[in-house]
Parts: structure tokens; C-alpha cells; sequence
């Protein structure tokens, strides 16, 4: 039998090596964003996690001005007349809704809002009357919920560490089990880079994690099972606010909300989920009737 030449031996060598570095090209792609990635998040980890413990109005003023970033690109993404006024008048509308919300004032906080949503409709001009008032709405419900609940006596600041737990875990373990496991694509044509593996994954892992934190501090005793389910729900809302915020980039044709934060896009990029799940926690707090908002998430 004859023996196998030595430029095809090197071929086959080279054709080896060839797709061992393309392999290890493919698996490095993966996680080519991974870096700034984590430099950002742990920046922006670190931020949150000092305002929630100082409270006050330090945590007050840190989700104003998210609230301030959330309404500058949503109103730059949908364009139309007026833009600069538009996001002046919601920047004034997003203070005084800060200004209620954090000493109590709730209901009044959405008054605002939705007067100064009105007067929004009326700058954008035709095409943008409904888009350009969601913007305020969308950016306020993150300033109202987050500052109800965290003003909630005894439960406040559990409940924001909380949502922490829930929505980062939830979007941690999404992009990892996503990009280890694969799979089908959960909504292709909007976010092109979100699994079903990915999904189901960062969901229990969420969920999970909002029960760890709360069994670490000293409200130990809430409930474990109703929490999870809560948690679950939470996690799955924080993965439509993803998705809808990919939605509304698509609509208008724009990749990221911004460029304020390397390897995550805009300040929208980083809280789309945060909004809906925060949303869902103080609603579900004030349906259920409980001593406080906060409380109506523990207390089964």
C-alpha cells in the first residue's frame, strides 16, 4: 500500500489546523463581546447597587437620570417636530414625577406624566402623536415604580435588591445559556440573537435568584413558592421589555438606542426589562392590598 505523500500529509495537516481555528474562531465569536461587556455592567452593578443602599434622594436621583437617558433616545429613535422641546418638556415632567413618587406621592407622579404626555402629542406632528408620548411613559413608569417601591416601609429595599436579582440573573443566564446551548431562535425577525434555550434558562435562573437574595437577608421566612412564581413572572416580563425595546428599533430602523455605554448601546439597551418587570412588581403590590407596595410582593 503506498504511503500517503508528505505535501498531502501537510495538506491534511494544514486543513486540520485550518478547522480547529476556525472552530475556536466560531466559539470566540461568540463571546467577542463579552469584555466591555463586563466592564460596563459591573460600572453600572456597582452605581446601583451604592444608590440603593444610600437611598434617599441619591437612589431617587440615579433613576431620574436613567429616566433622563430612556427619554432621550426613545424620543431621538422615533425622530419627528420638535425634538429638542419634546425631550426639555419631559425631562421637567420626569423631576416632578421624581419629586412625588419619592415622598410618597404615587398617584400624583402619574397625573403628571400623563398631562405632559398630552402636550408631548401635540409637538411631535403627525406620524409620532402616539410614539413620542410613550417615551415619557415608558421612561416614567421606570422612575414611579422604582421609587413607590422602594419608599415602601420595611420591604423598600429588599424589594428593589430583589428585582436585581431577578433581571440581572435573568439576563446573564439568557446570554450564556444562549450562546452555549443554541437552538431555536425565539422571535428571529426581532432580536436575532435570542434563544429558546436562552430564554427558558435565564427564566429559572431569574427566578431563583430573586428567592437567593431575599433568603439571605432577614425577611427569610417570605414564602418560597409564590416568590419563585412571582419571579418567573417577573423574569418573563423583563425578557418582553427586551424584546419590545428591540421592536421599537426595528420599527424605526435604529441598531442601538445609543452609544452611551461601550459594548451595551444605550441606557435603553441595559434597562428595556428592568422597566417591565419593575412596572409588574408595583402593580402587583398595589392589587394585592398589602401594609405597603414592596410588601405586597412577599407577603403570601
Amino acid at each position: 500500500m503506498r504511503e500517503p505523500s508528505r505535501s498531502g500529509a501537510k495538506a491534511g495537516v494544514e486543513a486540520g489546523a485550518s478547522s480547529g481555528a476556525a472552530l475556536a474562531g466560531a466559539k470566540g465569536a461568540r463571546f467577542a463581546d463579552l469584555g466591555p461587556r463586563i466592564g460596563s455592567a459591573a460600572a453600572l452593578i456597582a452605581t446601583a447597587l451604592v444608590a440603593l443602599y444610600v437611598g434617599g434622594d441619591a437612589f431617587a436621583l440615579f433613576w431620574l437620570l436613567a429616566g433622563f437617558a430612556v427619554s432621550w433616545e426613545w424620543q431621538s429613535i422615533v425622530g419627528g417636530e420638535m425634538a429638542l422641546a419634546r425631550f426639555a418638556l419631559g425631562g421637567a415632567a420626569l423631576a416632578g414625577a421624581t419629586a412625588f413618587a419619592a415622598h410618597g406621592g404615587g398617584p400624583l407622579a402619574l397625573v403628571a406624566l400623563a398631562f405632559f404626555s398630552a402636550v408631548l402629542a401635540i409637538l411631535a406632528g403627525p406620524g409620532r402623536r402616539l410614539w413620542a408620548p410613550a417615551g415619557l411613559l415608558y421612561a416614567g413608569s421606570l422612575i414611579v415604580s422604582t421609587n413607590v417601591l422602594r419608599h415602601s416601609p420595611d420591604y423598600g429595599a429588599i424589594s428593589i435588591a430583589w428585582l436585581f436579582a431577578v433581571v440581572w440573573g435573568t439576563d446573564v443566564m439568557a446570554y450564556f445559556g444562549g450562546r452555549l446551548i443554541g437552538g431555536p431562535k425565539l422571535w428571529p425577525r426581532v432580536s436575532p440573537g435570542k434563544t429558546w434555550s436562552g430564554t427558558l434558562v435565564g427564566l429559572a435562573c431569574g427566578a431563583l435568584a430573586g428567592v437567593g437574595v431575599v433568603h439571605l437577608s432577614r425577611w427569610s421566612a417570605s414564602a418560597t413558592l409564590p416568590l419563585f412564581f412571582v419571579g418567573l413572572v417577573a423574569a418573563a416580563l423583563a425578557q418582553a421589555g427586551d424584546l419590545f425595546e428591540s421592536w421599537i428599533k426595528r420599527r424605526f430602523g435604529v441598531k442601538d438606542s445609543s452609544h452611551l455605554i461601550p459594548g451595551h448601546g444605550g441606557v435603553m439597551d441595559r434597562v428595556d426589562g428592568f422597566i417591565f418587570a419593575s412596572a409588574f412588581a408595583a402593580l402587583l403590590g398595589g392589587l394585592r392590598g398589602q401594609e405597603s407596595l414592596a410588601a405586597g410582593i412577599f407577603i403570601w
